[in-house]
This record gives C-alpha cells, sequence and structure tokens, in this order.
C-alpha cells in the first residue's frame, strides 16, 4: 500500500512538472498579447509609416528586432483616453530581446519597406511567434 501511495505520489508530481510551461514561453505569450491590445489603440490616420522588417534572414533577426523597437516609440494612441494603456504596452512589449547570432547582417531598418502601424504590428507578431 505505501509503494502504491508514493507511485501515485511520483505519477502526479512528474505530470505536473512536464505540464508547467516555461517562464519563456509565458513572457512570450504576454508581449504578443500586448501588439494585440496595441493594433486596436494605435493611431491610423495621419500616422507616420515606420519601417516594417518582413520575413528576416536567421542572421538578421537582431537587426528586424531593434527595427521594431525603433518603431515602437513612434507609435501613437489612437485617443488621449487610451494613453495610460498604450504606454504600459508599449513598454511591456520593448522587454522583448533577441540575442545576437553573431553573425553580419547586410539590412539595415532604412531598407525595410515603411508600413502602417497596424501592419508594422502585425509583422512584429509574426516575428515573435
Amino acid at each position: 500500500m505505501k509503494r502504491m501511495i508514493i507511485f501515485c505520489m511520483l505519477f502526479f508530481c512528474s505530470t505536473m512538472v512536464l505540464t508547467e510551461t516555461s517562464p519563456r514561453t509565458l513572457k512570450y505569450k504576454q508581449i504578443i498579447k500586448k501588439i494585440e491590445q496595441l493594433e486596436s489603440m494605435v493611431k491610423e490616420k495621419d500616422a507616420e509609416l515606420l519601417h516594417t522588417p518582413e520575413n528576416p534572414v536567421e542572421g538578421c533577426l537582431d537587426t528586424a528586432v531593434t527595427c521594431f523597437q525603433k518603431g515602437l516609440q513612434k507609435l501613437q494612441p489612437a485617443s488621449s483616453q487610451d494613453n495610460p494603456k498604450f504606454t504600459k504596452a508599449i513598454r511591456i512589449v520593448n522587454r522583448f530581446t533577441y540575442k545576437d547570432s553573431g553573425e553580419h547582417c547586410e539590412s539595415t531598418c532604412e531598407s525595410y519597406m515603411k508600413k502602417t502601424p497596424q501592419t508594422f504590428l502585425k509583422s512584429f507578431k509574426n516575428l515573435i511567434q
């Protein structure tokens, strides 16, 4: 009977460890959620077009992330009522980092086409996913 209880406890503990998500996965999910919130709050009319990396190659991911972080600073809320939420979402999304692979990338932010803020945020979300 003792062995059966110990086995059940070990089985339960091991399944709990296997189903727990990593902190990195939770961080990415939070950032994606905030990007989706920004999509609904961002100013679209008369907004500045932003350099938008789309499908960057493996060696240029660091440059792409840097471009997105620079572009985030240029986004504006659609209404002044959204400003506190907007600022908080920008701060959380800006936490996304990518470790450089060490490869030299030929492209710069200016080499990417300028797109609307909505398209910019969708591309950033696709990059994270």
